[in-house]
């Protein structure tokens, strides 16, 4: 039972993303890393992309990513590093997943419409 009204445009899947988005702490992040679900998010690649990807199941892309590690599962060498460092990260959920992308640190809130 799909109608036209229950599919999201990519451009409403893209703004919505985007006003979920926040920074997060390691020290706020380890516990979702501990349950397995963070999937980090590597630069160039764009946060909000990757997970509007995740969001309508865009597998051959998603595929793709995975392959070359611009999209990956969080490893404990992360968390390793990322103890060691204590950064902060752009972050948005598509459950169940909580997607990171480490914020550089002299990285401000951006002017622009992408909060990312």
């Amino acid at each position: 039972m799909t109608s036209s009204d229950d599919k999201t445009e990519p451009d409403d899947v893209l703004d919505k993303l985007n006003l979920e988005t926040g920074v997060i702490s390691w020290d706020e992040l380890v516990r979702h890393f501990a349950r397995g679900v963070v999937i980090a998010v590597e630069q160039p690649l764009d946060l909000i992309e990757a997970a509007s990807c995740l969001t309508q199941d865009d597998t051959a892309t998603l595929k793709d990513w995975l392959e070359n590690g611009s999209v990956r599962r969080a490893s404990d060498d992360d968390a390793r590093d990322w103890t060691s460092r204590a950064p902060d990260f752009w972050c948005v959920v598509t459950a169940p997943w909580v997607l990171v992308q480490e914020k550089s640190p002299s990285e401000s809130l951006p002017t622009h419409s992408t909060v990312h």
